[in-house]
């Protein structure tokens, strides 16, 4: 997705990092983990790993006592210190596989899209365990590889090794006791819900089936292009998020993006016709004009 025209103070778009100036799909994907993640690091001591250029770090810099922001990439954080500044939000450059800070520093360790990037996935999960509290909490995220890479073909060049469902949840348990999944998805909807707060509570989604029936589910029953997971070693530790969390722009940026889209096919497809239209008519035109021809050079009996 191509970022938006970048005001001076924009990191470069490199395909890989995502910058604040990206539009529609990715910026709902990547805001929407964030903005989720904000409910759970009220009031901590918060490491975003691979924070990139730093809008996610001051982000949770809103609601969490202290954040730190690490990144490997050198430009990432020199943009971070400039654009973001708060009094406990800091910015270091470092790898997440060896993290300049003590052991048990933190109460929760945020690190969106990271684990995909690299091979060492025990070393990086290790590293995040080490700086945890014995009762912290890990908000991590990764891409399903059945739906983002088998079911589409996509390959995605930044990514060294993606994982399934089944290696991600191995993954997490060897060193935290306790976690829950939760998947994402970009996906339209037709939402209907209540303008009062006191009616009724819990999600329902409707899933029409081929075949014309309805299924109710308390949760969207599709595979999800991403996996989100907190983890932690004290169950009571692990927060109760909200069962369906929704996210969009006030411009409605996707639907309208679509709906523009749809429109231009609309149109190319009835200029087109037209098209056609005007071909047949031209051939029906040559066809009655060469038949006359032929009718005055037809020799007189």
């Amino acid at each position: 997705m191509a970022p938006a025209e970048e005001p001076d103070s924009a990191l470069e778009f490199t395909g890989e990092r995502f910058t604040p100036e990206c539009v529609r799909e990715i910026f709902y994907e990547h805001w929407h983990r964030y903005a989720w993640a904000t409910e759970l690091v009220k009031g901590q001591r918060v490491l975003d790993a691979a924070c990139g250029e730093g809008y996610g770090s001051h982000l949770l810099s809103r609601v969490a006592k202290h954040v730190d922001g690490v990144d490997i990439a050198s430009e990432a954080i020199k943009h971070a210190r400039q654009q973001y500044q708060r009094d406990h939000l800091q910015f270091h450059q470092a790898s997440a596989l060896d993290l300049p800070f003590e052991d048990g520093q933190y109460d929760c360790v945020v690190s969106f899209e990271t684990l995909e990037h690299l091979a060492e996935h025990d070393q990086l999960i290790g590293e995040f365990r080490r700086v945890l509290a014995p009762d912290g909490l890990l908000i991590i995220s990764t891409p399903d590889k059945k739906t983002y890479s088998d079911d589409t073909g996509f390959n995605n060049e930044h990514h060294v090794r993606e994982l399934y469902q089944d290696e991600f949840k191995q993954l997490l348990a060897k060193y935290f006791n306790h976690h829950r999944l939760y998947g994402q998805k970009l996906m339209f909807h037709s939402a209907i819900w209540s303008l009062e707060s006191s009616n009724g509570d819990g999600t329902q989604h409707l899933l029409s089936e081929e075949d014309g029936r309805v299924q109710r589910q308390a949760s969207p029953g599709l595979h999800p292009m991403y996996y989100l997971a907190v983890a932690s070693n004290a169950a009571d530790t692990l927060p109760d998020a909200h069962a369906l969390s929704l996210f969009s722009d006030r411009t409605e940026s996707v639907y309208q993006h679509y709906s523009d889209e749809v429109g231009k096919h609309i149109r190319a497809g009835e200029l087109l016709l037209e098209r056609e239209r005007e071909i047949e008519q031209l051939k029906n035109t040559k066809t009655t004009r060469w038949s006359l021809i032929k009718q005055l050079l037809k020799p007189s009996q």
